[in-house]
């Protein structure tokens, strides 16, 4: 059984910051879970990098600390209405390495989609999502930057091709599949996929946990697959995408599918994704 006791939230300077806070609390209180917190920003927009205590660097250290203080802020108001165990974690160095240490003892991540339009050097790196999900394994709910978003456990829409990475986010995402009004399954057929009378499908694996699931099939290309995802997502009125991250490691970087890289970029709905 999936069980949830530890909730690691990034959290930023961006406007998205407090709902995605109130998300995340919303979400550790359902599920009894510690809920932890750490602020992300850009090496390049960190106090290390400001040496000076005189003209534009004091500026900048002085917006850093304006930025944190306001963060802190919200996250002290969240933790006087009680209820919750939370805990503010102190960060340094590199975001992504930080926050992925942070992430070994957690059992989900919320994180917030990336916002290009910022423009700032205060902002969160924009490979940040994508490396914490394929650097630590850990399933993560990422939340759109619009929209303000309940418990996503009405209508679950889970994108399946019968691959690890979405095996583990179905996995992961059985909290919320468990007590949905409705779970439709979009799956990925492949014309060169052979299937066997008796063969174990994911129908099966989610009646075995209570889940009455409904199946649609799907033949649209890898390259299209994230948009088709997202399509169907709208026409069903999901309010939760499950689906897995895929990608590969290149010369330090993480290098999405196109996939994976089309939703993180066009998401309008909650995305629980796993690696």
């Amino acid at each position: 059984m999936s069980t949830i006791r530890s909730v690691l939230l990034q959290l930023d300077a961006t406007a998205t910051s407090a709902a995605r806070l109130e998300f995340a609390r919303s979400v550790a209180l359902r599920q009894e879970a510690a809920l932890s917190a750490m602020f992300v920003v850009s090496p390049s927009a960190g106090p290390a990098r400001l040496a000076s205590s005189e003209g534009p660097s004091a500026l900048l250290q002085q917006m850093d600390r304006d930025d944190i203080d306001r963060t802190t802020s919200l996250f002290d108001d969240a933790l006087a209405e009680g209820g919750l165990a939370m805990r503010w974690l102190a960060s340094g160095g590199d975001p992504i390495e930080a926050f992925c240490r942070q992430a070994l003892y957690a059992d989900l991540l919320v994180l917030g989609q990336h916002d290009p339009s910022t423009g700032s050097s205060h902002t969160v790196p924009a490979n940040f999502v994508e490396s914490v999900v394929m650097a630590t394994g850990k399933p993560a709910l990422i939340l759109p930057l619009t929209g303000k978003f309940g418990a996503p456990d009405r209508d679950v829409l889970i994108g399946w091709n019968a691959t690890p990475q979405a095996a583990r986010a179905v996995t992961a995402a059985l909290p919320w599949l468990r007590t949905a009004r409705r779970v439709h399954v979009l799956e990925a057929i492949d014309d060169a996929t052979q299937h066997h009378a008796g063969d174990l499908d994911i129908a099966h694996y989610l009646h075995l946990h209570g889940i009455v699931s409904t199946p649609h099939r799907d033949h649209a290309s890898p390259t299209d697959a994230g948009e088709a995802l997202l399509s169907f997502a709208s026409a069903v009125g999901a309010d939760l995408l499950v689906m897995g991250c895929y990608g590969h490691h290149r010369a330090r970087e993480f290098v999405l599918g196109g996939a994976s890289r089309t939703v993180l970029k066009s998401m309008t709905l909650p995305v629980l994704m796993a690696h």
